[in-house]
């Protein structure tokens, strides 16, 4: 695939996927009127996590764009004297966006459950602000279109044992539950990071494993719809686990 048929690949799905998850979020929204009242806390969380998983995508695919129209990946904006790489910067509001997902996932997990957060559901919470410590270190460096190792793996570990914990939590409970759209919600988070593990390890070495994120991202769009479905739309969903 020539670089040109690839950059064009690229912007015409994330821009998809921008407009599909921002409906969903929309879709929401709009339907929380039908959101039965015991499981309001719940459709809030919902809105929240996606609301800012769009938010940071927006910022991270917006900036790409950017970045092609000004020429290349490598494209950076000043303020003042301070260069700094537009891929870089959407990549730091996608970072911590999609932390702040996984820890509202957990929260979503105890809502849903209603199951103590016990020692495990607080490390999990705890990995999440070490992360986002972890992002503030000038090692990331934020500038670059490739994310450097070993630094690259040292920020994704906390996000990766938080977001297989929580899947973890979700399918162990779902399933004893019967609870069946949560049992979707936790094989696509595990699905997600099956396609998103290789790209941490090896994107340096082979670019082309960066386009794993494609189905890491479908993994998330189908979460947010299963959510929708469960929660706003379908009646026959609008069930506690087990009911």
């Amino acid at each position: 695939m020539s670089e040109s048929a690839r950059m064009w690949m690229e912007i015409v799905f994330n821009l998809t996927y921008l407009i599909a998850i921002w409906a969903i979020v929309i879709a929401m929204i709009v339907q929380r009127h039908r959101v039965p009242p015991q499981q309001w806390s719940l459709a809030r969380l919902f809105i929240l996590a996606f609301g800012l998983l769009a938010l940071g995508d927006t910022g991270h695919v917006g900036f790409r764009v950017w970045a092609y129209a000004a020429g290349g990946l490598d494209a950076v904006f000043r303020i003042g004297a301070t260069a700094i790489g537009l891929v870089g910067l959407g990549a730091l509001a996608t970072a911590f966006t999609v932390t702040l997902f996984y820890m509202l996932m957990v929260v979503i997990w105890h809502t849903r459950f209603q199951k103590p957060y016990g020692w495990f559901g607080y490390f999990l919470l705890a990995l999440g602000v070490v992360r986002l410590i972890l992002m503030l270190f000038p090692q990331n460096e934020w500038n670059s279109v490739v994310p450097p190792q070993p630094w690259s793996l040292i920020r994704n570990a906390p996000l990766l044992i938080m977001g297989l914990g929580v899947a973890y939590l979700i399918l162990r409970d779902a399933y004893r539950a019967g609870d069946r759209p949560f049992v979707w919600i936790g094989w696509m988070i595990v699905l997600s990071y099956v396609f998103y593990l290789p790209v941490i390890l090896f994107v340096q070495q082979v670019p082309m494993v960066g386009m794993l994120m494609i189905p890491k991202t479908l993994a998330y769009v189908a979460i947010a719809i299963i959510a929708y479905r469960t929660l706003y739309h379908a009646p026959d969903y609008h069930l506690q686990p087990g009911d």
